[in-house]
């Protein structure tokens, strides 16, 4: 079985007191601060690779990110999978979620047919989930979200997400297109045998010159979604000393509440 795992760097959550904001293009400054593999990513890697090991094939990661994140593809090889991509070209950055998923689709395209594509539900940093809802559009292909449970099942799959009331179970044929929420599985630790073989395995990175992608449709020009105007609230505070004796204190208290409109 072909499988493709599309994963996110995210910043590391213990440094996100240390982000910030370019006042200009309104992006967050990411060099400089430490990143991970998206937590949820990694459990669509490491489901893919207990579908492999039933099933045999091949595992391939694919990330949009900065160069300096290559990193993280490299230790999703030394978890076990078989090669790796990244796209990463000034070009892309700023996109939001219709310019990133469609930029991952068109590499999709270009990597050839795939049994089934994973993704995490959601990313740790934006949270929204809409990307590889996006990507199986582009691709046209049938999807899944909130997934559980995947068990291969002739010709297809049978998953289960969660429902606000329970599980659902479907079935579901390929290729497809699954995002696994955190708690189907408990990724695998990466040992020194898996860091040694990672080291051989090709990690292959695209510029927008490898993919040939309008750039009305990419990056910053081609995201929909636009920040507006950023304000820093004033956290200020007055105070008034309502003296020491508990009884006149209270009266004072009751008497600011009802002049600023409460009720008591």
């Amino acid at each position: 079985m072909n499988i493709l795992v599309c994963i996110k760097p995210v910043p590391d959550p213990e440094k996100y007191g240390e982000l910030k904001i370019d006042m200009d293009t309104k992006r967050l400054i990411r060099e400089g601060i430490p990143s991970v593999v998206n937590p949820s990513d990694r459990n669509a890697l490491e489901e893919a690779l207990k579908l492999r090991e039933k099933s045999g094939g091949k595992v391939t990661v694919l990330s949009m990110a900065p160069e300096f994140t290559r990193d993280k593809l490299t230790e999703c090889l030394a978890m076990g999978a078989d090669e790796a991509f990244l796209l990463s070209d000034a070009a892309f950055g700023g996109a939001d979620t219709y310019a990133t998923s469609y930029v991952l689709a068109k590499a999709i395209e270009r990597l050839g047919a795939f049994d089934l594509i994973l993704f995490g539900n959601e990313s740790a940093d934006g949270a929204t989930a809409h990307v590889p809802v996006q990507v199986a559009e582009w691709l046209s292909l049938p999807h899944l979200c909130r997934v559980v449970e995947i068990t291969e099942e002739d010709p297809g799959f049978r998953v289960c997400r969660k429902g606000d009331g329970g599980r659902l179970v479907f079935a579901i044929g390929k290729p497809c297109v699954l995002a696994v929420s955190s708690g189907i599985n408990k990724p695998r630790f990466i040992n020194a045998m898996g860091i040694i073989k990672a080291k051989k395995k090709p990690l292959t990175v695209w510029s927008n010159e490898d993919l040939g992608l309008d750039m009305d449709r990419i990056g910053l020009q081609g995201s929909p979604t636009q920040p507006g105007e950023l304000i820093t609230p004033h956290m200020e505070r007055s105070s008034e000393v309502l003296g020491t004796d508990p009884e006149e204190a209270a009266d004072k208290l009751i008497a600011l509440m009802k002049k600023a409109g409460g009720t008591l």
